[in-house]
C-alpha cells in the first residue's frame, strides 16, 4: 500500500520535530517535507505533490488561511488540514471558506491527528464537534443579520437520496463509507455528489459539509 505523503507547515521547530516523530512511526504515513511559513508550503507543493498538507494558521510571511487558498486553487487534489492552537471563529470560518478540508486543534492527541490525515486522504471532511458548532453558529449569526447566507430553500432542490448523502458528508464520511452505508456503488455516490454540488452551486465537499451543518443536516 502506498504511504500517504504529508507536508508539514509550522513556524515552531519544536512542534515540527514532534510531528515528524510521531507521524514517522506510523507505517501508513510518509513525512515528505516541512516548511516554516505558508509561502514556503505553497511552493513546496509544486514539486513534492503531497497528498495532505498539515498546516498551522499563524505563521510569518503567509498565514495558513492564504496558503490554503492558494494550494486549493492550484492543486485542488491536495487535502489541507489546519492544525492550530488559535481557536478563533473568524480564522476557522475563513480557512474552511477558502477550501481547507479539515480543522483540528493542536491539543488533539497524536492518534487523532493521524486519523484526521487518513480521513482526509480517503475523501472525508474533518471538523471536530466544537469547531462544527462554531461554523454553525457563524452561519446562524450571519443569517440573523440578513447577510444573505440562508440557503434553506435550496434543500428542496435535493431528492431524498441526495439529502441522505449530504447528511453523511456533513458527518465527515468518505465516498466509500457513504457507498457502504447506503448500499450504492462508488460511481453512483460520485455522480450524486456532482449533481448535488451543481444544484447547490457549491465548489467542493467541504462547502457541502458546511451547508449541511448550517442547515442542521447532521
Amino acid at each position: 500500500m502506498n504511504k500517504i505523503k504529508v507536508l508539514l507547515a509550522d513556524d515552531q521547530e519544536i512542534f515540527l520535530e514532534g510531528l515528524r516523530m510521531f507521524l514517522g512511526i506510523d507505517d501508513r504515513i510518509e513525512v515528505a517535507g516541512s516548511a516554516k511559513n505558508g509561502k514556503r508550503a505553497y511552493e513546496m507543493c509544486k514539486w513534492l505533490m503531497p497528498d495532505v498538507v498539515l498546516m498551522d494558521i499563524k505563521m510569518p510571511e503567509m498565514d495558513g488561511v492564504e496558503a490554503a487558498r492558494l494550494i486549493k486553487r492550484d492543486f485542488p487534489h491536495i487535502r489541507v488540514l489546519i492544525l492550530t492552537t488559535f481557536n478563533d471563529d473568524e480564522y476557522i470560518f475563513e480557512a474552511l471558506r477558502y477550501g481547507a478540508d479539515g480543522y483540528i486543534l493542536k491539543d488533539a492527541v497524536p492518534s487523532s491527528i493521524i486519523e484526521a490525515i487518513i480521513t482526509l486522504h480517503n475523501g472525508g471532511v474533518l471538523m471536530e464537534p466544537t469547531i462544527a458548532a462554531k461554523v454553525a453558529k457563524k452561519f446562524a449569526d450571519m443569517a440573523n443579520a440578513g447577510t444573505g447566507v440562508d440557503n434553506c430553500g435550496q434543500i428542496n432542490l435535493l431528492t431524498g437520496r441526495e439529502k441522505e448523502i449530504v447528511v453523511l458528508v456533513s458527518r465527515g464520511k468518505s465516498n466509500q463509507e457513504i457507498a457502504d452505508e447506503l448500499f450504492l456503488s462508488l460511481g453512483t455516490v460520485k455522480n450524486h455528489l456532482s449533481n448535488i454540488l451543481s444544484k447547490l452551486g457549491l465548489r467542493d465537499r467541504t462547502q457541502l459539509a458546511i451547508f449541511g451543518i448550517k442547515n442542521n443536516m447532521t
